[in-house]
């Protein structure tokens, strides 16, 4: 097999290092309260200390998660493996070029971020999380944290139940009509 050159600003699928039970688990000492909430609040009064939040934020999530400080976390609907470091950054389930045997087409030597979030959420009872529909990005938030963005509810709608597709009838079954 070729091996693939990684093509500038591509990003890798990013295996996460923590297990996603466990990141279910430090997501329920995340959870929005007054608390948070009122801290969020704050932050966003205090540059200074909006942007040493954010930093620390970043640097944990993107070690443990490979997280690309999208402002729009859909980790939690993922089996904790961040999305965003598809090489095509796809929100809502892999391409259609996903290896057999789970490998991302763009960086073969890596594993499909959403073989690997399937693998993650399924694994810790959370498999119907990845039904969810995730809205697009909005790029505005780009570096921005989206634990006060969570905090502060404006990322309430970022993922929805899909819509059940009708049903289309079959060729066959029409013309004999």
């Amino acid at each position: 097999m070729k091996k693939s050159v990684p093509r500038a600003g591509w990003v890798k699928p990013f295996p996460p290092r923590v297990s996603a039970a466990f990141s279910y688990r430090m997501h329920t000492l995340l959870a929005t309260n007054h608390a948070y909430r009122w801290l969020a609040t704050r932050l966003e009064r205090a540059p200074r200390a909006y942007r040493a939040f954010t930093a620390v934020e970043r640097a944990s999530k993107e070690r443990l998660y490979g997280c690309r400080m999208c402002g729009q976390c859909a980790l939690p609907t993922t089996g904790y493996a961040c999305p965003m470091t598809c090489p095509k950054q796809l929100r809502n389930g892999p391409c259609g070029g996903v290896f057999p045997d789970g490998r991302c087409e763009v960086q073969p030597e890596m594993r499909c971020v959403w073989v690997i979030a399937h693998e993650r959420a399924t694994r810790a009872g959370h498999g119907s999380d990845l039904n969810l529909l995730q809205r697009p990005v909005d790029h505005r938030e780009h570096n921005r944290s989206s634990w006060v963005n969570y905090w502060l509810g404006r990322d309430d709608a970022l993922a929805t139940p899909q819509q059940p597709r009708p049903r289309l009838p079959i060729a066959k079954e029409e013309a004999s009509r």
